[in-house]
């Protein structure tokens, strides 16, 4: 089983950085599209997406920050983390079968409330941007090494 490993305030120093990278499936649309209730066809229709500006269907841009969220929560600065703010400008369409990386890096610390400030970017296979932006978090104070959970399986039907 994989172990995840947080970085706590007092470890973080400004520049460092860290990745975290994720997969766009057809079941990551149906599925954030059921669970944030967003049922845009541009991200589910492929007879209505070929014909918007992106032709053909993308990906939710939230998704996208959800991902984000995941990088924080895993790898920078990791388990224990409590998200505080989120700015995002998406530059580019996520599509089904894109892999996107998201690239963390620490650009300040706030040593009284341990707030730790993030400069995020997000790019595809490819290399190209796909979103930016910052995020504010507390960083947790104790360090934790955990088994990853091993999630269920979920099937569309």
């Amino acid at each position: 089983m994989a172990i995840m490993e947080n970085i706590p305030y007092n470890e973080l120093e400004i520049g460092m950085t860290a990745d975290f990278s994720k997969t766009l499936t057809q079941d990551d649309l149906i599925l954030f599209a059921k669970i944030s209730g967003d049922v845009n066809p541009v991200h589910l229709d492929d007879e209505f997406a070929k014909e918007t500006l992106f032709k053909g269907r993308i990906g939710h841009g939230m998704w996208t920050g959800s991902v984000i969220s995941a990088a924080v929560a895993t790898v920078l600065p990791g388990p224990g983390t409590i998200y505080l703010e989120q700015n995002l400008q998406f530059r580019r369409p996520v599509r089904p079968g894109d892999e996107i990386t998201v690239t963390l890096t620490v650009t300040g610390k706030q040593d009284e409330k341990k707030h730790v400030s993030l400069d995020c970017k997000v790019v595809n296979q490819d290399g190209a941007l796909v979103a930016k932006g910052d995020a504010r978090v507390i960083a947790p104070d104790q360090k934790v090494r955990l088994e990853r959970p091993e999630l269920p399986s979920i099937t569309i039907g």
